[in-house]
């Protein structure tokens, strides 16, 4: 069973991101404060789950948290700034909009940009952990996933509804074959080289 919190009294928010290592798409992130008698035997870190599992945990989430809140930071804005900056921007756009303002945030992972006037804790692994971090896992998975979906209908040829623009050998072999899409993040490896190419 996952732990319920950290110190006990405070209001905690479990921030992760979802999207990280894409070659395409947004970087999406989530903060989720639960209340402190949140219990669900299925919660667990979203890579553990699978697709039905993290669609049945969704909507349980979204209407017993105290607070949620979900941002995505675009492709664009990615190659702008870099994926890590970009995560953080996500977690943050995602705390600013938290309805109850937490005195802690837990941070999935081992290192965070500070969110000024809340001090943080990383938890490396911490989705597997804390239920609050595992819920922000859910919540950020979830909601990248559908969007994800509905690019698949712009672009098939890439078969996101499979990968989600995640690295797969079938998408690689898809960006050799039909370069990249507007969504693809041309700053990582193979999209580079796509560009490249087709100079």
């Amino acid at each position: 069973m996952l732990k319920r919190f950290f110190k006990k009294g405070l209001i905690e928010a479990g921030c992760d991101e979802a999207g990280r290592g894409c070659l395409a798409g947004p970087v999406f992130a989530a903060a989720v404060i639960l209340p402190p008698t949140f219990k669900n035997e299925l919660l667990n870190d979203s890579k553990q789950l699978t697709e039905v599992q993290r669609d049945v945990l969704r909507p349980l989430i979204e209407k017993k948290a105290l607070a949620w809140a979900v941002a995505m930071v675009d492709h664009e804005e990615i190659d702008r700034i870099n994926i890590l900056k970009a995560s953080f921007k996500a977690m943050h756009m995602a705390i600013d909009q938290l309805p109850l303002r937490p005195d802690l945030l837990l941070i999935d992972g081992h290192i965070f940009s500070p969110y000024f006037g809340i001090v943080h804790q990383c938890v490396v692994h911490g989705d597997a952990i804390y239920a609050s971090i595992a819920a922000a896992s859910v919540l950020a998975k979830t909601h990248r996933d559908e969007y994800m979906m509905q690019l698949h209908e712009q672009y098939p040829q890439y078969s996101w509804n499979e990968n989600k623009g995640y690295g797969t050998a079938v998408h690689r072999e898809q960006i050799s074959a039909f370069g990249i899409s507007p969504y693809h993040r041309r700053t990582f490896g193979i999209c580079k080289e796509a560009q490249i190419h087709a100079k």
